[in-house]
């Protein structure tokens, strides 16, 4: 036997999952309340307490581990224009694995300066201009920024013109300069700043979080569980060398304070008589909605499917559809019960927050009339061909009703304009095992892929 654990800390568990790397097989998991606020390291070891309790004494080989604990990590952006260098800014930063608290277009303003001094972010991410554009905006909000205390690093990765007097404008913080995330209109490189985030991610957040308190149990500390699972992702749809993907996908994490879409597909339009409107969208596609969550975020649920819609789901009246939704945000470590009103209002709870969520993540497509005739304008990602949803989330994982919920992640012909899918086979995380996988991937990609394709089909569900 060759086993390797792998840690998710998380921001309320740490996650542990056993692999037995030779038999390609799961040896156990369990989890424990994150310990952030003391010793993580205590976390850590009742989780492999309880990891024992089901595997026996292993000797691992290897340890690796990610983390999202202490809410992960906390990004603000700011570009030129909302519609291009401030959405490019934010698909690097999602896509990197970090939780995007601001987003700022235009010149930043004294008002905002003070915003961000509240936000306390981790990183900073100041873009703006194509190289040879623009550069008084970027070189303004750096100037902006050097008001504020040098406690958090600046990547810089606007217009390269403006670079270095960008890094000098902002003397006394660590400042990195990576190449333009849009060196050209309309065209997107964002993948040296995600690099780049990570490795800032790895150095100094980690640190910063406690994490290092337990750093001689682990191998590696490699990067944000957000990442982790959208590597497991995309080794999921691509597949690797000598083991073939599943295909084109779309993943959904619900949780309790946000709930996190990913897309791996091309998305582009299908057809002849459509035209693509923005900035093209990554192969690899992550998007979080920190409005949309089952217990701390509930209320933002209601409040995009309003009380008719859950009261038909749930069959419950809206006078207690308001109750039970404000003792649920104040406690939101309640358990519904078989057959009672919170396990009804969980579910309408879930069904409409993967709806809006999926909704919000997916493109959109419009009909309109040209000299050449019809002609119809996609915007963002066109999902209607996918053919696989992975879901996870204690919500999804823990009813009867998996694949119902589930189905609301696809296609509505009541709302024609959203490009969800179609027509797809409903998969299952029931172990929590897509971080793990993920980190897993770095090292045995055939392995990871060949459990997770045992396992979510093994826990899936289809119609």
């Amino acid at each position: 036997m060759r086993a390797v654990l792998l840690i998710d800390f998380g921001s309320t568990y740490t996650k542990l999952t056993a692999v037995d790397v030779e038999a390609e097989t799961l040896l156990g998991s369990a989890a424990a309340y994150t310990t952030v606020e003391t010793d993580i390291g205590d976390g850590l070891a009742e989780a492999r307490r309880r990891l024992e309790a089901q595997t026996g004494p292993v000797d691992y080989e290897a340890c690796y581990a990610c983390s999202s604990a202490a809410g992960g990590l906390r990004m603000v952006t700011s570009g030129l224009v909302p519609e291009l260098t401030g959405e490019a800014a934010k698909l690097a930063s999602l896509g990197a694995g970090a939780k995007v608290a601001g987003i700022y277009a235009f010149q930043l303003t004294e008002d905002d300066i003070e915003d961000i001094r509240a936000l306390r972010p981790d990183i900073f991410l100041l873009v703006g201009g194509t190289d040879g554009g623009n550069t008084e905006c970027i070189l303004h909000n750096a100037a902006m920024l050097a008001k504020l205390p040098p406690d958090f690093p600046v990547i810089v990765a606007g217009n390269r013109t403006a670079a270095r007097q960008c890094q000098r404008l902002l003397e006394g913080f660590e400042v990195h300069v990576c190449p333009n995330v849009m060196p050209k209109f309309g065209v997107l490189n964002i993948e040296p700043t995600q690099s780049k985030i990570r490795e800032i991610f790895l150095r100094r957040i980690i640190q910063a979080k406690g994490l290092s308190r337990a750093a001689e149990l682990l191998s590696d500390i490699m990067m944000p569980t957000p990442s982790a699972v959208l590597l497991a992702m995309e080794l999921l749809a691509k597949g690797c060398e000598g083991e073939s993907g599943i295909g084109e996908l779309l993943a959904v994490d619900v949780g309790g304070a946000t709930t996190d879409v990913y897309s791996i597909a091309d998305g582009m339009p299908q057809q002849m008589n459509t035209v693509y409107k923005g900035l093209p969208e990554p192969y690899a596609k992550r998007t979080v909605e920190g409005d949309i969550g089952m217990r701390y975020s509930a209320q933002g649920i209601v409040d995009a499917a309003g009380f008719p819609r859950l009261s038909a789901l749930s069959g419950l009246s809206e006078e207690r559809l308001i109750a039970l939704t404000a003792e649920i945000r104040a406690h939101p470590d309640m358990v519904p019960e078989e057959g009672g009103e919170l396990e009804r209002l969980d579910f309408a709870l879930a069904s409409c927050a993967i709806e809006e969520a999926v909704r919000r993540h997916a493109g959109t497509i419009t009909e309109t009339y040209t000299m050449m005739g019809q002609t119809f304008v996609q915007e963002g990602k066109n999902l209607t061909d996918v053919g696989q949803v992975v879901v996870t989330g204690g919500s999804l994982i823990h009813t009867r009703r998996t694949g119902e919920i589930a189905a609301h992640s696809l296609y509505d012909p009541a709302v024609p304009a959203s490009l969800r899918p179609k027509a797809a086979e409903i998969r299952v995380d029931r172990r929590y095992i897509l971080s793990a996988m993920g980190l897993l991937s770095t090292h045995y990609p055939q392995t990871a892929l060949r459990i997770m394709k045992k396992e979510l089909a093994y826990h899936g569900y289809s119609e």
